[in-house]
């Protein structure tokens, strides 16, 4: 190992010792390290600066990681502090001190924008600058940097300066302290005759005992309390004390080559070659020059079980005791699932399974000959199930068709559900990975099939490297490519492997995305999504087909695998220092295949191995112990947890699936049942299971006897929520036609029907936190010093003609809004009109920006047509004509690259957003007997996913799948309920909103349309409200999932939470176990139950 420190090193090191200094409080030294190596931008003390106004201090700090013209993100920052310190000098009166602030330190931005420095200069001609409208909403100083210290915040995090500069690492506490007592230790180790209390006195030459007479100076008979009698010594010697102490030190019997660390793989230049991490050790090799050792990086806790020469090595950890049974160990484990639930008979052997993130009783299987099935495990109902095919043959390559005449035996390799559960990929053994999207209970359609690979295709995951969801695969022809998931394109192909990729394993870290991939001949790699070539390649232990995964928490890396000979081996990875972590025990015989591994809750490994189930806690290397699952498991069952880790599927003999569960497990189970249970303790299971009965009846009699009856939550009195009602006196207005929160979240935006433009904003409690909207906190009404109000253009307007609407910019800096009249540009900030356009008639009746450019606007008129219009160059790109009434709704899909409209005329058009082409269209069905109301028009709204919408009618909410703009799930008001007035998706889109005509407020669970929370007009509407008064509008908070507003017809907003914080809106009815149905609808009841 080289002498000299690497560059990595020595930038640890000074990580190290800003640790130390943070520690001893030597803030000011801490500081200015930071600033002078550059390695890392303290956001906090960055703020401090800020608010307080030290401006010199500020720039010195940033010079350290920055210069003013590295880039735009920095000319910003350094303008945002020159101009804020030139209109504190303003705001004083001090006129001098300004005109020198802009000629030392702003002239150098008329450079960058010279109309922009004219228009600062011009400031000093005004008494007070707050007249100009662009400063018009200035309050005070404290406030001013308060906004200022948040947005420079944000431009420092976009700064590419700044990247992998703004996250301090995550050190055990007092690391450098830790070192130095491990150097002490090694040092007296060396002792030729180490005394028993040696005397340390300082750190600037190596440590010796130097009584090298002293007959006493012998090792301890125990070595332990010769090492506990030397810690003492040293912190007599007021020397640092290291945390734990454990046994002594010999060098390990085998080398282990050291690695460079996981975490700096990005620098390191591509076909880096590293030998095998050896089986055997995690520790060090045993160095020719035991000085050499001090060099090599280690993980503290093995270095601190230090042995000298002739004491056992023998360390007792916590788990299973040598004469500890098994039974004995995991009785103390509640959280581990280890009680047969539930068999079910899959018909063929499973090969692949993973539960459903969110419907967590939701299990996919996928099966030796090509079979796939969704089980709802509760009720061990096979939901769907579906054998292979190629869904295009024609569109097959020829290699596949003539593999498949050739032998037309395919096995499932993985299936995988997507992170929101509404798509699963399947990779097959010949060519092909099919992705399905899912809608709940048995509604199961295909989305794309793509022929991804030259044989088999051994691994699929899903990640999200550019903001849109994509499909990554792996495969016999040693290839990983990364797929398009909405459309199917192919985005990146990684080669470099020289044997087939067995699995991948993509993840980010600091917003840097990157994936590992293993192949059969234990190779692993990783790599940057736009950087060609693998940045790292290891050997995994024994040359093994590997597959990493990391823990829940995503800070842990873990690796399984068996080689050809069968050795088995879990490992963890220390992605700070490079090294294999720990090398978990417990493999004592060959493997008969390649072993399946799994985590949960950050605590538990699991194995499927020698026809049990082993489990370790992740913190030990010991085997904790082992779950035969009532027998009859494989060699190397499969294996797999739920989200939560209370359930865990296992791959049985006799094309079973058995289902283990923690008691949390049982209870969620026990939650979706029915009583169609009490009819299955006496019958054979549905699907064939010859399982025995015995074991089943006490379970299932104790499930149905607790089992509870769903009932809907219904809320009619203020103390069974939290509102918050926001009305004005200062501003005369009437019905809210319009309602949305602003992006960040801090603020809501509401349009009268008359026009006018009302804009509450929440403060920050506190310079530590961010501004948000909550029902605790009264927001201020935004009052320009001005007295600009933002009221739209009416001339020409005819009430009767007149659709109140708006759209907000994704900055929220700009609002388009119009009441019947000119549309009108409105600056949030200053409540400016910007610019006026398009005259009536025709009337405008909807609008929509454009998710990539805020200069293009889709607007909707009530000829039926729709403009593309683009606000910069005035000027209409395209009409689009397509409806036969009036326009009411738009939406984008920036994913979809689609643009969706709705209309009085029922109709629903996808057109395509880059070549503004009609693709699909459908009408919605209205029921028979329906007469609409002319104030109401259809709406629609982009699901989170981007591929699903909801439709909002008066009379029904549906939501739609774009691309075959097919209706997948849909709620129909019944006969004496009131009409819809509006409904949106929570920001999650878990949920969705509605509000009727009759002041009823319902909370929808939006995988399948059933209603699972009613809040009724008394518990919101003061006692003195008309019965006219009713909500007209909804708006859901972009950062909350459990709050929304409604406008009300008599001008005011009411803000609602559920009563306390983290509760939800009541529960989802169990019926059709949380799934999604294909459509529901609600009968003449008061509470519009569906119907079966």
């Amino acid at each position: 190992m080289a002498q000299s420190a690497s560059p990595g090193l020595s930038k640890d090191l000074t990580f190290l010792i800003m640790q130390c200094l943070d520690e001893d409080k030597y803030k000011e030294a801490l500081h200015k390290l930071e600033q002078e190596s550059g390695n890392y931008f303290n956001l906090k003390y960055f703020e401090e600066l800020l608010l307080a106004g030290c401006w010199q201090e500020v720039e010195k700090y940033l010079s350290g990681f920055t210069k003013l013209d590295d880039n735009r993100y920095s000319v910003k920052i350094f303008f945002e502090i020159r101009k804020q310190k030139y209109l504190e000098a303003l705001d004083k009166q001090d006129r001098a001190k300004a005109v020198e602030i802009l000629v030392n330190d702003l002239k150098i931005f008329a450079s960058f924008n010279e109309d922009l420095y004219k228009e600062i200069t011009h400031l000093l001609t005004l008494n007070n600058f707050r007249d100009n409208a662009q400063l018009s909403a200035y309050a005070d100083v404290r406030t001013a940097r308060a906004i200022m210290a948040q947005e420079l915040k944000k431009l420092v995090e976009a700064n590419p300066s700044f990247r992998e500069k703004l996250q301090f690492p995550n050190l055990k506490h007092s690391r450098l302290r830790m070192l130095i007592n491990q150097s002490l230790n090694w040092q007296h180790s060396l002792c030729p005759h180490p005394k028993q209390n040696p005397d340390i006195k300082t750190l600037f030459v190596d440590h010796t005992c130097r009584n090298s007479n002293d007959p006493f100076a012998q090792l301890a008979a125990n070595g332990q309390t010769q090492q506990a009698q030397l810690m003492g010594s040293l912190q007599k010697a007021d020397v640092f004390s290291p945390i734990s102490i454990n046994g002594s030190f010999q060098p390990p019997l085998a080398p282990v080559p050291i690695q460079p660390p996981l975490s700096t793989w990005m620098s390191i230049p591509p076909n880096v070659n590293h030998l095998a991490a050896s089986a055997g050790g995690i520790g060090f090799g045993s160095p020719s020059n035991p000085a050499s050792f001090l060099n090599s990086p280690a993980n503290s806790e093995d270095l601190f079980k230090m042995r000298f020469p002739g004491v056992s090595d023998r360390v007792m950890m916590p788990g299973i005791n040598p004469g500890q049974t098994q039974s004995t160990a995991f009785n103390a484990i509640d959280e581990f699932p280890k009680a047969v639930a539930r068999t079910m008979n899959q018909g063929s052997a499973p090969t692949s399974m993973d539960f459903h993130p969110v419907h967590q009783t939701i299990l996919l299987v996928g099966t030796n000959v090509g079979d796939i099935s969704v089980w709802e495990i509760s009720s061990r109902e096979k939901l769907v199930s579906r054998s292979f095919q190629p869904w295009n043959m024609g569109a097959s390559s020829m290699i596949l068709k003539a593999t498949l005449v050739k032998d037309p035996s395919v096995s499932v390799k993985r299936v995988l559900w997507s992170p929101d559960g509404s798509l699963f990929g399947v990779a097959y053994s010949k060519h092909m990975m099919q992705l399905y999207a899912y809608f709940g209970g048995g509604d199961l359609r295909q989305h794309l099939e793509i022929d991804a690979h030259v044989g088999s295709v051994n691994d699929l995951a899903f990640c999200n490297p550019t903001k849109q969801l994509c499909v990554i695969t792996c495969g016999d022809d040693k290839a990983i490519k990364v797929w398009d998931a909405a459309t199917g394109s192919k985005l990146y192909t990684f080669v470099g492997h020289d044997a087939p990729v067995h699995s991948v394993c993509p993840h980010s870290k600091e917003h840097v995305h990157f994936v590992f991939s293993t192949s059969v001949d234990g190779q692993i790699k990783a790599w940057l999504y736009e950087v060609v070539g693998p940045r790292v390649n290891y050997d995994a232990p024994s040359h093994s087909s590997t597959t990493m995964v990391y823990s829940a928490d995503g800070k842990r890396l873990f690796s399984c695998g068996t080689s050809k000979d069968g050795e088995s081996h879990v490992v963890e990875w220390s992605e700070n220092e490079g090294t294999i972590k720990r090398n978990y025990q417990g493999f004592q015989k060959k493997s008969l295949g390649v072993v399946q591994f799994d985590t949960t809750r950050n605590k538990f490994l699991a194995v499927g191995d020698d026809y049990t189930i082993k489990v370790w806690d992740m913190d030990n290397v010991n085997l904790l112990g082992t779950i035969d699952a009532e027998g009859g498991l494989p060699a190397t069952p499969r294996i797999r947890f739920n989200k939560e880790g209370s359930l865990l599927a296992v791959s049985a003999n006799d094309n079973r699936i058995k289902v283990l569960a923690t008691t949390e497990g049982l209870r969620l189970m026990r939650s979706y049942e029915n009583l169609s249970l009490i009819a299955s303790i006496n019958a054979p299971e549905k699907n064939g299971s010859t399982r025995n009965m015995e074991d089943k009846k006490p379970r299932l009699a104790e499930e149905v006897s607790t089992a509870k009856i769903w009932k809907l939550t219904e809320i009619s009195e203020s103390a069974q929520l939290q509102s918050l009602r926001l009305s004005t006196t200062m501003v005369k207005t009437d019905k809210i036609s319009r309602l949305v929160y602003t992006n960040s979240g801090n603020a809501i935006l509401a349009l009268a029907s008359n026009g006018i433009h009302l804009l509450w904003r929440w403060q920050r409690v506190d310079h530590s936190s961010s501004a948000k909207a909550t029902t605790k906190v009264t927001p201020q009404l935004t009052q320009p010093s001005s007295g600009i109000q933002m009221i739209n253009d009416l001339t020409g307007a005819k009430p009767e003609d007149a659709v109140p609407c708006f759209a907000l910019s994704k900055n929220d800096s700009y609002v388009m809004s119009v009441s019947g009249g000119k549309i009108s540009l409105f600056n949030l900030m200053t409540f400016k009109t910007m610019t006026t356009f398009m005259s009536p008639p025709p009337v405008v009746t909807c609008l929509a920006f454009h998710p990539e450019d805020n200069n293009i606007v889709a607007v909707g008129f009530d000829d039926s047509t729709i403009h593309i219009y683009n606000v910069r160059i005035d000027e209409v790109k395209i009409k689009l004509k397509g409806h036969s009434k009036r326009v009411t709704g738009l939406a984008f899909s920036l994913l979809l690259k689609t643009l969706v409209s709705s209309g009085a005329d029922a109709q629903i058009i996808v057109w395509s957003s880059d070549k503004w082409e009609r693709q699909k269209n459908s009408f919605l069905q209205i029921p028979a007997g329906t007469t609409p109301t002319a104030m109401f028009g259809t709406h629609v709204q982009y699901h989170k996913d981007q591929n699903h919408f909801l439709v909002v009618h008066e009379t029904q909410i549906a939501v739609y799948e774009t691309l075959k703009l097919e209706c997948q799930k849909k709620w129909v008001i019944g006969e004496s309920s009131a009409p819809i007035s509006y409904a949106t998706f929570s920001c999650d889109s878990q949920l969705v909103y509605a509000s009727f005509l009759d002041g009823t407020v319902r909370v929808f669970a939006a995988s399948n349309l059933q209603v699972q929370c009613q809040i009724n007009p008394n518990a919101y509407l003061p006692p003195n409200a008309s019965s006219a008064t009713y909500s007209l509008v909804v708006a859901a908070n972009p950062q909350d999932p459990n709050q929304f507003a409604v406008g009300l017809t008599d001008g005011a907003i009411a803000i609602f939470e559920p009563l306390e914080s983290g509760d939800k809106w009541g529960v989802p009815p169990p019926g059709d176990n949380g799934c999604f149905n294909t459509t529901t609808s609600a009968n003449g009841s008061s509470l519009d139950q569906p119907q079966s």
